[in-house]
């Protein structure tokens, strides 16, 4: 089910399996793609499910020579470089989520013939305000120093619901192992690029692709009063919320978004 696939300057590791149309996952910071581990047998059978650790997660090692800065942009030229690698002639599904949702703009900008849908699930379009920039650089110098222990518990109460928290105890192992699997130099340089991304909002009028949008109804991180508004500003697109889940709707309500991901597919 794990291959590793080199591309110009590395390689990556991914889930790749499933015949017919390609779902391409492509996780949140600080995860892996064991964050869609829900997603991955359930649509298996239904489609080509490719799901990739990105640069400094999971198995996937950090990109040395641009560990300073991962930008989003560069991120989704390795998947580019990986789709062509592995389904060359078929533009694929991209589902992302969070930093996931970040790369998929600049896939749809650079890559668009490789492109057949969007799913963004719990992202945004706006780029970081100057305070969050420097709160994500001040943090990528912390991880440098101290690991991503402190990043562990600070994040967790923001990426789950208060459901999933108190009740759902498996869920919250899988995430911090995640998150501490990952690669100090691979979260800096992550943060680095997320801080540098460019605003978005103006360009989802020209979005032209079949687009879903799935928000966490208690997502705290990119909340629904700003997602459903830009899902209406992209033409045609679908805005689903899922009850009960936070920023990581995927993994705290599986059954809810593989039934939305499944009907938009068809």
């Amino acid at each position: 089910m794990l291959r590793e696939i080199f591309i110009h300057d590395g390689r990556l590791t991914c889930f790749d399996a499933g015949k017919g149309p390609v779902l391409l996952l492509v996780h949140g910071f600080p995860l892996d793609h064991r964050m869609w581990s829900s997603q991955l047998a359930a649509l298996a059978g239904e489609c080509r499910v490719i799901a990739p650790d990105l640069r400094g997660f999971g198995r996937t090692a950090p990109a040395l020579a641009i560990h300073d800065e991962l930008t989003m942009e560069h991120q989704a030229d390795d998947l580019a470089e990986l789709i062509t690698a592995l389904a060359p002639n078929e533009p694929v599904t991209f589902c992302g989520l969070s930093m996931g949702g970040y790369i998929a703009w600049q896939f749809w900008k650079k890559h668009r013939a490789k492109l057949a849908r969007l799913i963004l699930c719990d992202t945004k379009a706006a780029a970081d305000s100057a305070e969050a920039a420097k709160g994500r650089h001040d943090t990528a110098g912390r991880v440098l120093k101290e690991g991503t222990g402190f990043l562990v518990e600070s994040m967790m109460p923001k990426l789950l619901a208060e459901e999933t928290r108190k009740n759902r105890p498996e869920i919250v192992a899988a995430m911090k192992e995640m998150m501490s699997a990952a690669s100090p130099d691979g979260v800096a340089a992550a943060l680095k690029g997320m801080a540098a991304r460019p605003d978005m909002s103006n360009w989802l009028p020209q979005i032209d692709v079949p687009t879903l949008v799935i928000c966490g109804a208690e997502d705290v991180i990119t909340p629904a009063k700003e997602m459903r508004p830009m899902a209406e500003k992209i033409p045609g697109a679908k805005y689903v919320e899922i009850a009960a889940a936070g920023h990581m709707s995927p993994l705290e309500k599986p059954d809810e978004v593989n039934a939305a991901i499944r009907a938009f597919m068809k």
